[in-house]
């Protein structure tokens, strides 16, 4: 893809933007350096990858001021190759991945900012926190002693549907679970401030319904190629 497409997408994508405040995290899994450079030409600086080794080879070749999200699902065995960089790990989809990431970031002296996946889809494929889950963590003593990681919010992914009807009502589901948990006494280590839902596809629908990051990647980049 050229540089002025790229450039060119970019501006078209936040010209629809429902919310300006929103964060466009353009997703760059698959694609090559030169593309990602053209979109932080073109002025983002948040870029979101799925697999650990992408990102890590990626961050080591570009700019030091891009913000890197994972967004993919982590092994509790490799989040210790992101630790010492990453801004924020969008995917924390269990107690025993975010205790990993609290060790990791010990080690190397950060607090890593995380959002907790909600399952909010009807797909065996998606991961997640239920309901219950999230309670009873976030309203226990466990979390207490996480001192080396953050809480700023929640994730979901909405279920692969042409349904406009089914996906609205998994993020309003998602919307209105974080603005239950935002008024509860939470610990200091978790702050419901972000709500990272929307890709190319139903950004505008997960706009409408509240979200303040979407994850954007065939709008920007073109369809990937997985070869």
């Amino acid at each position: 893809m050229q540089k002025t497409e790229i450039s060119q997408n970019l501006k078209e994508i936040k010209a629809t933007f429902l919310n300006p405040d929103c964060l466009l995290v353009a997703v760059s899994k698959t694609k090559p350096i030169s593309a990602i450079q053209q979109a932080y030409e073109a002025g983002i600086r948040d870029f979101g990858e799925n697999k650990v080794q992408e990102i890590t080879e990626k961050a080591s070749q570009l700019p030091d001021d891009i913000k890197w999200h994972m967004i993919g699902h982590l092994q509790r065995n490799k989040v210790k190759f992101i630790a010492p960089f990453i801004h924020l790990i969008h995917s924390v989809d269990s107690l025993r991945l975010l205790k990993q990431i609290n060790k990791e970031a010990e080690k190397v002296n950060r607090t890593i900012n995380c959002l907790l996946q909600v399952y909010i889809a009807n797909e065996e494929t998606k991961f997640g926190w239920d309901k219950e889950e999230l309670y009873s963590f976030l309203l226990g003593d466990e979390i207490n002693s996480m001192n080396n990681i953050q809480i700023v919010g929640l994730m979901g992914m909405a279920t692969n549907t042409s349904s406009e009807e089914v996906i609205r009502e998994e993020f309003k589901t998602l919307k209105n679970l974080h603005d239950t948990l935002k008024k509860l006494p939470l610990p200091e280590n978790v702050e419901m401030r972000e709500i990272s839902m929307g890709m190319s596809s139903d950004y505008l629908l997960a706009q409408q319904e509240g979200s303040t990051m979407v994850r954007i990647g065939s709008a920007i980049f073109g369809f990937r190629n997985y070869n």
